[in-house]
């Protein structure tokens, strides 16, 4: 007969995306894990396979909470610039926290690719999706003359993906919100 599982994946799950997310997947032993989690060994397996099955699973929990919470801001915004505002000022300050943890994803790609494919594939449907909903609102922007129509939205928005990834990685080496805050109106700045 199985056994239940005596645990909640889902908390497990978040758990150890804060663990992955501070120190990343190789810093990160099973042993952590199973100490974080509060689950011996063999139910981490049982749950997730192995240590790489619950760093995926990490990443995707990430996928579908902060950063879909930073998408649903966009569509919060009183005006397009805004809402990108606020978009970009809460991942930076969510980057700098804990003595500038950076960004999951991004700490994913600079530490596992280009071996792991199935984090490249997380990441680019992460990126995919926030360059598409910046296109929209760029789009919708522009339509309204709320920002200048010199740039396609999609190139203008994958422009600020990428800054974005920049800004990320910068907030691991100078984690101060104001900061880096100050470059985001540079970036801003792109719109008019």
């Amino acid at each position: 007969m199985a056994r239940t599982r005596a645990f909640d994946t889902e908390a497990a799950v978040s758990r150890a995306m804060d663990l992955f997310w501070m120190r990343g997947y190789e810093a990160t032993s099973v042993r952590d894990l199973t100490e974080r989690l509060g689950i011996g060994q063999g139910s981490l397996y049982a749950a997730f396979g192995d240590k790489e099955g619950l760093y995926r699973a990490a990443l995707e929990h990430y996928r579908t909470t902060l950063a879909a919470d930073a998408l649903r801001s966009l569509d919060e915004g009183a005006d397009a610039r805004s809402a990108i505002r606020t978009m970009l000022v809460g991942r930076v300050r969510i980057a700098v926290e804990d003595g500038g943890r950076g960004c999951l994803a991004v700490n994913a790609v600079c530490e596992r690719l280009p071996q792991d494919a199935s984090v490249r594939r997380t990441v680019r449907d992460m990126q995919d999706a926030s360059r598409d909903a910046l296109a929209e609102v760029l789009r919708v922007a522009a339509e309204r003359g709320e920002i200048a129509a010199r740039h396609d939205p999609h190139t203008q928005a994958a422009f600020l993906v990428t800054f974005l990834n920049g800004l990320l990685v910068t907030s691991k080496i100078t984690p101060d919100a104001h900061a880096l805050e100050s470059l985001v109106e540079v970036a801003l700045s792109t719109l008019d």
